[in-house]
């Protein structure tokens, strides 16, 4: 891993983020902004991360996939996050060493409230990160380390899932609510599954301040 002391660095990553936690029904950390218990009084939780563009100081991070495996004891924003990184084996060094300065906050800019926020990187590895995006459907397959399936909430108008908009999410302001299908982990000691929980799908566009 990176020193994750911050050292602001010149960076951008648009694509889309998805997730599947612990809580039931809809994640309160969304509205409350991470000022809210989760509904299970603690966060267990994968992301899905799909770069459609990116770069870090000059290489280019564009069709590369990350997973993380987060596992927060309480209110999102009170911070002692234990988090792994899994990052696109197809990564040349020099994106996969960008990759986890930004993942870990290192890198400035829109995560870099993860060297806050995160007490722990429990592991980083180059990994086979498989992401399907097939219409209200997401999945990630990480070996058998990460298995899931979420999909989109159907809302009023059939072809627009329920949306919480202009929101001030560090993910971004419009967040899609999904649930889980089938989605379970299984590495670092955990053994999850969030089946039937709380989903969420959100367009990323973050950047360095660099």
């Amino acid at each position: 891993m990176p020193n994750r002391e911050m050292t602001p660095a010149d960076w951008a990553v648009k694509g889309e983020l998805f997730l599947n936690c612990s809580c039931d029904v809809f994640c309160p950390c969304v509205v409350s902004l991470g000022a809210h218990l989760p509904t299970e009084g603690h966060c267990h939780a994968w992301m899905g991360i799909v770069i459609d563009e990116g770069h870090f100081e000059g290489e280019d991070l564009a069709g590369l996939n990350v997973g993380l495996l987060v596992d927060i004891p309480g209110r999102m924003g009170e911070g002692n996050w234990k988090v792994a990184a899994y990052v696109d084996d197809r990564a040349s060094e020099a994106a996969y060493e960008g990759l986890l300065k930004i993942f870990s906050g290192a890198a400035g800019g829109t995560t870099g409230l993860f060297t806050m926020l995160v007490s722990e990187i429990i592991g980083a590895e180059r990994a086979p990160v498989e992401i399907i995006r097939d219409g209200n459907r997401r999945v990630i397959n990480i070996g058998r380390k990460i298995n899931g399936e979420i999909e989109l909430l159907a809302g009023a108008e059939p072809d627009q899932p329920v949306t919480i908009t202009n929101s001030k999410y560090w993910m971004g302001p419009n967040i899609v609510a999904a649930r889980g299908v089938k989605s379970k982990v299984r590495d670092y000691g955990r053994v999850w599954d969030f089946g039937g929980k709380s989903a969420e799908v959100c367009a990323i566009d973050w950047q360095g301040t660099k």
